[in-house]
């Protein structure tokens, strides 16, 4: 299959759903495609983040299978933007086929041309296939700072 890095749009939502609730639930959470359709919309209304897709296929046989999720954020070290890469998910049935490499290579050229500093992102500790593939584009473990949540 032929494959492509799209950024989506508004008119891309519906097709969006499915794959963003299986990986919502991928993470524990109850499944909620209303939820997940609202949330959507309101950050591409509103521009608070950016969606890539890889796709195959045309017109009718259009088929997502991958997405990809960043929000803008800013270093104030360096005085520059950063992407946090915050949702990247394939499905099941097509892992394996490089589409979280062209998802990577897609979001890193977007970000670069940008201007921006790089992008960060974090998973699970047991995600070890998602640990590999990030460590395979040259992202970098940190391990000169912990991470800390107040979660409300």
């Amino acid at each position: 299959m032929n494959y492509r890095f799209e950024r989506a749009g508004l008119e891309d939502v519906e097709e969006l759903v499915p794959l963003f609730d299986e990986y919502r639930s991928f993470y524990g959470q109850q499944p909620d495609r209303e939820a997940a359709r609202e949330f959507l919309q309101t950050r591409l209304e509103n521009g608070e983040s950016v969606v890539f897709m890889a796709v195959a296929g045309e017109g009718e046989d259009r088929r997502i299978y991958g997405i990809a999720q960043l929000y803008p954020s800013f270093s104030s070290i360096t005085v520059q933007p950063v992407w946090i890469l915050n949702d990247l998910f394939v499905t099941q049935e097509q892992r394996g086929q490089g589409l979280g490499s062209l998802l990577l290579e897609g979001v890193k050229g977007f970000a670069q041309g940008t201007g921006a500093k790089g992008l960060t992102l974090s998973t699970m500790t047991t995600n070890t296939g998602a640990q590999r593939l990030y460590e395979a584009q040259g992202y970098e473990r940190d391990e000169s700072f912990f991470t800390y949540h107040l979660y409300f």
